[in-house]
């Protein structure tokens, strides 16, 4: 990694934390930290409902412990309840008191101030600047919270982007999509021994995914790839692409392979950008109209079996 990069990105940091006012325990000069005021807006941010204690955690990215202790700190300020959702008892809802709704004003109105004294001094063009740049730094770290991993085929986050990518299909193919004429590659082909399915959170929550299978002699078959609409544009199908061959390499593969529609173009290019190079038809896939392999470098092939 390169040691200035690090260096400006720990000056950021500083710089940033330092402006916002997150170094005092009293955030916008109030009884309470940043981590109490953040939790505070977003607990409001979905209105009356409240929020589910966990999505609260995967979005924050908090340790479990952490998170009791600030819902504990604003509960005992009254600004939220706890308690369980009426049609789900195990699931743990925080929701604001009146104080708290009256409180969370406040802080947006002070928040508003603070976003204002940061572009007052700078004139309309470095305002434009500033505000692009950190639209770019917001784009460039979201990409950064992504995560991928394995998951069973069979797990609800799963089956939401498997049926995501189902639907889309459906409405983008000329002749639409049905599961049941394509080749197998559905939750039971994606698991163990046979194959295996990756997918991409940000906050907890899934917005891609992908999938291998796997055979003895021949090339492994990357299937069922799709990102949200979302988050296109982060990176994140190159990121779960290079994660699928090196799967691949880790189960013994030295080539992957996969075919897809002619209306997928922003699939093709990046499969021709990742190195892919169109094969023969080496399958009778009714949906697909091009077939494309990609050799597994010999060191990468190497590492995965080390």
């Amino acid at each position: 990694m390169d040691a200035e990069a690090v260096a400006q990105v720990r000056r950021f940091n500083r710089l940033v934390t330092q402006r916002v006012g997150a170094l005092t325990d009293r955030f916008l000069a109030r009884e309470r930290s940043l981590g109490e005021a953040r939790l505070l807006w977003e607990i409001g941010a979905a209105g009356p409902e409240g929020r589910d204690v966990r999505s609260l955690r995967g979005q924050l990215g908090l340790d479990s412990g952490y998170l009791s202790r600030l819902l504990q700190a604003l509960q005992a300020s009254g600004l939220i309840t706890v308690g369980p959702k009426e049609s789900d008892r195990r699931v743990r809802v925080a929701r604001l008191t009146k104080r708290g709704l009256a409180e969370r004003v406040v802080l947006d109105r002070r928040s508003d101030e603070v976003a204002e004294s940061i572009l007052a001094p700078l004139s309309a063009s470095q305002r434009t600047r500033l505000t692009a740049a950190m639209a770019e730094v917001e784009r460039l770290l979201t990409a950064t919270m992504v995560e991928i991993a394995p998951m069973d085929s069979h797990d609800p986050q799963a089956r939401y982007c498997l049926n995501a990518y189902f639907a889309e299909l459906d409405q983008r193919f000329e002749t639409g999509f049905d599961p049941e004429l394509s080749i197998p590659a559905g939750a039971a082909e994606l698991r163990a021994p046979t194959g295996l399915l990756l997918v991409a959170t940000l906050r907890g929550e899934p917005i891609g995914c992908g999938g291998l299978k796997f055979h003895d002699r021949e090339p492994t078959e990357i299937k069922r790839m799709w990102i949200a609409p979302s988050v296109r544009g982060l990176g994140v199908g190159r990121r779960l692409l290079a994660e699928l061959e090196h799967q691949a390499a880790l189960h013994g593969a030295s080539a992957v392979r996969l075919e897809t529609n002619k209306s997928l173009v922003e699939a093709i290019s990046l499969y021709q950008s990742a190195g892919f190079v169109e094969v023969k038809p080496y399958n009778d896939e009714p949906y697909a109209h091009h077939w494309f392999e990609k050799p597994l470098a010999a060191d990468t092939v190497g590492r995965a079996r080390r």
